[in-house]
């Protein structure tokens, strides 16, 4: 964490909170969840080093960022906008990009409204999912996995806060950062949380205590609600983004997945990835990456694979 600087900037009507290192070109760092700017520290190291300013907000509603109160105020156009005012802030017109699990959702969806603010994109774990018209996400999500599939129990407004609270907040960061099984969640209300993902007996090498530590002393303090509320905003998304449905992403973009990694073993991906329908959507798509052995913490899991496979694409540009 040496050298790791901290501030908080005013954006988009809220207080988002950065880790920042380097000179050079910003390379903008997008967490998912359950996580934060914390997720990104072997690559914010790696690519200061190598003559760039790496910076990773807390999202909005993680960590040291502000929590607007309302699920509604999660929406991806909120999102997008928070990254629009944070580039801004940071005195850029365009950056590069990286962003993984929900952070790759929100980076997909910046490239797709402002391609301008992107000087290209390497995602990792979530491919870019065209909206179906025809189907809102939920009641896709319950066609394909069932009632129990983990998105769809999100929705419960305080019975998950209530849940999760139940559950030490170190298991809980462990249960979730050390999932590898290559199938969706699925979490029967009988068994809940607790039973559905186990608890390592040992960490992996990857991961400390004192990750889980990091972690979890910052969910403790802000509560999970904040990354709950981006699931709950799934069909409002669904609303929002009709405007764009079909609509191709435009930025040079690398994409890297493990193959343990449970969105890549979601019915109809793999085919959808490797056979024409992901580079039918992102044309400017060069490379695409599957790392074996890796389930979806990939940043974490292979910092040092990751850091080399980012550095290798930006700096083409």
């Amino acid at each position: 964490m040496e050298g790791i600087s901290h501030r908080k900037l005013h954006v988009n009507g809220i207080n988002m909170h950065v880790a920042e290192k380097g000179d050079g070109p910003v390379v903008l760092f997008v967490h998912g969840f359950p996580e934060l700017w914390y997720s990104w520290r072997h690559q914010i190291a790696s690519l200061a080093a190598r003559g760039y300013h790496a910076v990773a907000p807390d999202l909005r509603g993680y960590g040291e960022s502000d929590a607007p109160p309302s699920a509604s105020a999660y929406t991806i156009l909120h999102l997008v906008g928070d990254l629009v005012a944070l580039i801004h802030a940071l005195g850029q017109d365009q950056v590069f990009v990286v962003g993984h699990d929900w952070g790759a959702v929100v980076a997909w969806w910046l490239c797709m409204l402002r391609p301008d603010k992107v000087k290209a994109l390497v995602n990792l774990s979530v491919a870019f999912s065209p909206r179906n018209p025809h189907r809102r996400t939920l009641d896709s999500l319950r066609a394909i996995f069932g009632d129990d599939h983990y998105m769809c129990r999100f929705q419960e407004h305080g019975a998950i806060e209530a849940e999760f609270a139940q559950i030490e907040t170190t298991s809980l960061i462990k249960k979730f950062l050390t999932y590898r099984k290559p199938e969706p969640i699925v979490v029967p209300k009988e068994k809940g949380f607790d039973g559905s993902l186990e608890t390592p007996k040992a960490l992996p090498t990857w991961l400390s205590e004192e990750d889980i530590n990091y972690f979890a002393s910052k969910f403790e303090k802000s509560g999970f609600t904040g990354g709950l509320n981006y699931y709950r905003c799934l069909d409002l998304n669904w609303e929002l983004t009709a405007p764009w449905t079909g609509a191709q992403i435009k930025v040079p973009v690398k994409f890297i997945v493990g193959d343990l990694d449970l969105t890549y073993h979601s019915p109809g991906v793999q085919d959808y990835i490797h056979k024409g329908g992901f580079e039918k959507m992102v044309p400017f798509l060069q490379d695409v990456v599957v790392m074996e052995g890796v389930g979806h913490f990939i940043n974490q899991e292979r910092p040092h694979d990751i850091s080399d496979h980012i550095y290798e694409f930006i700096k083409k540009f």
